[in-house]
């Protein structure tokens, strides 16, 4: 990292701490300070980082970008995009962030069962910063960027469920950039006690053409029984950056649901982990990333099993076209003593140009000696006998590289359970695919 991307960076901190929620609670000024040192000692990741060996960032170190701040006008432009980009024709609880920040003009919470809080995290540190103090005072920052969310975070949304509290709508988290030049931190924060349960639809878009960075970080705690079903979908401007982090820690029997979908930025980096901090956990991790052009999507996840009788499924699939390159680096660890681990990750990868490349690891880590996991990852084109099939039916070369393409991908989209969701995502396969309206009248 060169020396003024580092003195830019923590010039930017001493011109906006004072305004930043909290900037007078002791332990989460303590918080920010000591996740920006770490900045300051280790810079941003470069090549020579393992993690990030085939994700440059030096894009967004060049870029200089600057704290979001609170504008007028932003609210209104942000208002046609969340027009177009709600869930409509379905019951959900809508909160509407502005380049970070709770718009609660453009929000639509809905009425929460008793035991449910769902609140702005800026509105929640100033109401009741000591219910956030155990999971954000020493939340681990997991990459430098995490470090940065916590030095910089402003905003987010706070999802509390007492125990056995049901929320059965999906809760839509809209995030809209229309600031260019802005660096944006939500922090959000999901807490489920014994037996809650949940569906929290994390979304991220911003203005055409707008050049901003996303930093978001998501803490999930899932309690013994709970349940946490999580769907992101990212369809930044494609001129825009994008890192991400979801961290969730479960407890006994809790079960976690996550969807990652990735669209838009120019460089899109999601790093997911979850820990299994007592026996019976269980985890499903899909994935699905579609990418064009020179776009560069970065997927990094990581199961800890480290208890017995634990159960992870994982599913990542890709479709890359253009001199687009995508990464995949999914790792679970079987920690001793996790007997009876079961464990499956698979990562399946489509290349519709011969410029778009791959870098997929799988990796197994184990420990314990009765166990079953599996692992492997598959990157090839279009199948010439699948195709050649087709063909042979009397389907024109396009339309069925098109329908082969659909097949490919709505594997993944099929097992969204929330149905606007899935239809919305079918939808815009269908726009991206040439002949899309066609394959849609035949589905």
């Amino acid at each position: 990292m060169s020396a003024q991307a580092r003195d830019h960076t923590l010039a930017d901190f001493a011109r906006t701490q004072a305004t930043l929620p909290g900037a007078r609670i002791p332990w989460l000024v303590s918080a920010r300070r000591s996740a920006l040192e770490r900045f300051a000692q280790s810079g941003f990741p470069g090549a020579r980082d393992e993690e990030w060996k085939y994700t440059s960032v030096a894009a967004i170190e060049k870029r200089a970008f600057l704290a979001a701040s609170r504008q007028d006008g932003h609210e209104l432009a942000a208002a046609a995009l969340v027009d177009q980009l709600a869930l409509t024709g379905s019951a959900v609880h809508l909160l509407v962030f502005v380049n970070g920040r709770y718009c609660p003009t453009l929000s639509a919470p809905g009425r929460l069962p008793a035991g449910a809080t769902l609140a702005s995290l800026a509105d929640a540190l100033e109401s009741s910063p000591e219910a956030l103090e155990p999971h954000l005072a020493d939340a681990e920052s997991q990459t430098i960027f995490g470090a940065l969310n916590t030095a910089f975070m402003a905003d987010g949304a706070y999802l509390h469920l007492s125990r056995r509290t049901v929320v059965e709508q999906p809760i839509h988290l809209l995030f809209v950039a229309t600031q260019a030049g802005a660096s944006i931190s939500p922090r959000n924060l999901i807490v489920a006690e014994d037996g809650a349960r949940a569906t929290v639809i994390e979304h991220y878009a911003g203005a055409d053409g707008a050049v901003y960075l996303t930093n978001a970080v998501t803490q999930i705690f899932a309690a013994s029984n709970a349940g946490i079903e999580h769907y992101k979908l990212q369809q930044e401007a494609l001129q825009s950056f994008h890192i991400a982090g979801i961290h969730a820690r479960q407890a006994r029997d809790s079960r976690l649901l996550s969807h990652s979908i990735s669209l838009g930025a120019a460089i899109a980096r999601n790093d997911l982990t979850t820990i299994f901090a007592s026996t019976g956990c269980d985890a499903a991790f899909d994935g699905l990333y579609l990418v064009s052009g020179r776009q560069h999507v970065d997927n990094h996840t990581r199961i800890d099993h480290a208890y017995a009788n634990g159960t992870s499924r994982e599913t990542y699939r890709g479709v890359l076209d253009g001199r687009s390159r995508a990464v995949f680096n999914g790792k679970i660890i079987v920690h001793p003593g996790a007997q009876k681990t079961d464990a499956q990750q698979a990562n399946h990868n489509l290349l519709l140009s011969r410029d778009a490349e791959i870098d997929t690891k799988p990796q197994l880590e184990i420990h314990a000696d009765d166990v079953k996991c599996t692992h492997g990852a598959t990157v090839g084109q279009i199948d010439d006998n699948q195709l050649f099939y087709l063909r042979a039916r009397g389907i024109e070369e396009t339309m069925a590289r098109s329908l082969l393409v659909h097949a490919f991908a709505h594997d993944l989209i099929e097992r969204i359970r929330v149905t606007a969701l899935r239809t919305r995502l079918e939808k815009i396969l269908f726009t991206r695919l040439p002949q899309g309206e066609r394959i849609r009248e035949l589905a």
